[in-house]
């Protein structure tokens, strides 16, 4: 299992990192690996927007369906088409959750917020 340092983690299992007033996200490693061959994702459209904690979408695999809570608060900029039309063989989350993997971009509207999630040594600590 992968973590990945500079970048931010929840509880929940998704990763965070900072572009300026943009963040992106996606799921962790341990997060796709758990869930094992993912086959649908259902994610918002640009110009939505969420709270810290609000869920943004779903992950479906042939083992389960979990929801996908965002991070931090703010306007959705950016989707990762890829993921929503990815053959299940391959699918980006599941070959690198971290690059080609990522989901949604979040124009963020409270800074703050990213100091209440974890670095990769907090998340690693929660993982064990």
């Amino acid at each position: 299992m992968k973590v990945e340092s500079g970048l931010l983690y929840t509880e929940t299992h998704e990763w965070v990192r900072r572009d300026g007033d943009v963040v992106v996200i996606g799921i962790t490693d341990f997060a796709q690996s758990e869930l094992g061959a993912v086959v649908f994702v259902d994610l918002p459209e640009e110009g939505d927007e969420f709270s810290a904690g609000e869920e943004f979408g779903e992950i479906e695999s042939h083992k389960a369906v979990s929801d996908l809570k965002s991070p931090i608060s703010g306007a959705i900029v950016a989707i990762n088409d890829a993921i929503e039309d990815a053959d299940e063989d391959a699918h980006p989350v599941n070959v690198d959750p971290y690059k080609s993997g990522w989901l949604i971009k979040v124009k963020f509207s409270d800074e703050s917020e990213l100091a209440e999630l974890l670095d990769a040594e907090g998340y690693t600590k929660l993982l064990s």
